[in-house]
């Protein structure tokens, strides 16, 4: 846990809407002067707070418009069916998020895809063909009322 101060948590608020902000402007914003706001947020990316700055693209502006919760349980839990998975998990492109939970299942995969049947195709001839799911649970996203990376400050 890092110890962040009331000028931390300003830059990060900010960084969090504009990560392409400039130094000067975001100096401006959270009220110091330029150097000093330079090495804090140099200090905040060293120590890992700030892991990378990426764009928040609009999947359906590039024709990306289906998503789906996928619950998967394994067949088993050993090291190598958990690896097979980890390994595919990190090369496919359409899984956007991917996290171990507590449960009936093992796993909560988020999958974005151009339409229901390439989305489906997916699930059906590159997830379950793996050979190591012993069971899945397929939720469409209907509508996505919020869609963020921010985090709580």
């Amino acid at each position: 846990m890092h110890n962040l101060d009331n000028f931390d948590r300003s830059i990060l608020r900010v960084l969090q809407t504009d990560g392409k902000i400039g130094n000067a402007d975001l100096a401006e914003k959270v009220s110091l002067s330029s150097s000093p706001c330079w090495r804090r947020v140099k200090k905040l990316e060293d120590s890992g707070v700030i892991e990378r700055y990426v764009g928040m693209l609009n999947p359906k502006a590039l024709g990306l418009t289906a998503m789906a919760y996928v619950h998967i349980a394994l067949l088993d839990h050993r090291q190598e069916t958990i690896e097979t998975l980890d390994n595919f998990v990190a090369t496919q492109d359409q899984i956007i998020e991917c996290s171990s939970i507590t449960g009936s299942n093992d796993y909560v995969l988020k999958i974005i895809e151009a339409d229901n049947e390439s989305l489906e195709k997916f699930i059906m001839q590159r997830l379950l063909r793996l050979g190591i799911v012993r069971s899945s649970t397929t939720n469409l996203i209907l509508r996505q009322q919020k869609y963020t990376t921010a985090v709580p400050l």
